[in-house]
């Protein structure tokens, strides 16, 4: 098996000049030691040992694979790999915008060398395929955790089974479970949202789609409309005002986009109808959020609480919004309602 494609193939040493390319190098963090990383899988009692994710995918030993879903972003399917079953997402190329569907692609592994219970665990990626495999609309492949074919988008939306406060509660606990440890090692995810936030067997939230993140220096804001964070993105109706108006980057985001994720475990409803683009320009011009006060369901006491919280979430202002471990203590609160 050759080795992985280098960094300085994919993207021009120019665009970033201060970063040492290693194999399989994340070039979208300023100090890319972290991720430069190269641990092949092993067996161990069946199970997939590693604990840092491989620049390398034994391909011989991907089997059974299984169509799960595809979308703007490439597709993804179910294999059996050295004894684990995997999720594998092969990325694709835009054909608008070539650059930044490769910074996505190395967005992705942003967190692949982090791990918690609350974070889809990356396996394993590699931008080299055998010659019999290669496809020249896929940028690179990722082997993760398979977590399920369940979404919080589809239990949220598509499930007839009551979304309870003590379920909507441990799901939103998850979350910020998840957030917390991301945001101590300086991620920002910058698209959390339903459908990014899986649900396991066991009923178990975990972040994932990574394909709009950023690695921040000790947690320090960064221009969204800097060339090396092109393909920062996000999904409109959560994207917080900050980055809309290209405004700096920093774990605060996500905490807006929670709040919106949080409303809509709450309410089961969509946050915004109408034109996408009034939205966008409501959203910053006119401080335009989901309604509250029309919620039934925020006129109690525990109702109120939460009222309150999704509002400072969703806060103009990202300092006024409440960190990860604040909105811990404040889940915790709600809890004692039930």
């Amino acid at each position: 098996m050759p080795s992985p494609i280098p960094v300085t193939r994919l993207l021009p040493k120019d665009i970033y000049p201060s970063l040492d390319f290693g194999v399989c190098s994340s070039p979208l963090t300023k100090y890319a030691h972290d991720s430069t990383l190269k641990v092949p899988a092993q067996r161990l009692h069946g199970r997939v040992a590693s604990r840092l994710w491989s620049s390398v995918i034994h391909w011989k030993e991907l089997r059974s694979v299984q169509p799960v879903g595809s979308g703007g972003f490439g597709s993804v399917y179910k294999a059996d790999y050295l004894g684990e079953t995997v999720a594998v997402k092969k990325v694709k190329k835009c054909a608008k915008n070539k650059l930044a569907s490769r910074q996505s692609f190395w967005a992705e592994l942003n967190a692949a060398h982090l791990r918690h219970k609350n974070v889809v665990r990356v396996i394993a990626a590699t931008t080299c395929v055998p010659a019999d495999l290669e496809d020249e609309n896929s940028i690179g492949t990722i082997l993760m955790e398979f977590v399920g074919s369940r979404n919080l988008q589809q239990i949220i939306y598509g499930c007839a089974d009551p979304l309870e406060a003590d379920r909507w509660l441990r799901y939103s606990t998850d979350i910020v479970h998840g957030l917390r440890f991301l945001h101590s090692h300086s991620v920002a995810h910058l698209d959390i949202k339903p459908a990014n936030v899986l649900v396991s067997s066991e009923d178990v939230c975990k972040i994932a789609d990574f394909g709009c993140s950023v690695k921040l220096d000790r947690g320090c804001e960064v221009s969204s409309t800097s060339p090396h964070l092109s393909h920062v993105g996000g999904t409109y109706t959560h994207r917080a005002p900050e980055l809309l108006k290209g405004e700096g980057v920093s774990p605060k985001a996500d905490i807006f986009s929670f709040g919106i994720t949080l409303w809509q475990l709450i309410t089961r409803e969509q946050p915004y109808t109408g034109d996408r683009q009034h939205v966008l320009y409501a959203v910053v011009a006119y401080n335009l959020r989901p309604s509250v006060e029309d919620e039934p369901v925020f006129r109690s006491e525990q109702g109120r609480l939460c009222a309150t919280l999704v509002s400072q979430c969703w806060s103009g202002e990202a300092r006024c919004r409440p960190s990860a471990q604040d909105l811990l203590l404040h889940l915790d609160k709600l809890r004692a309602y039930n």
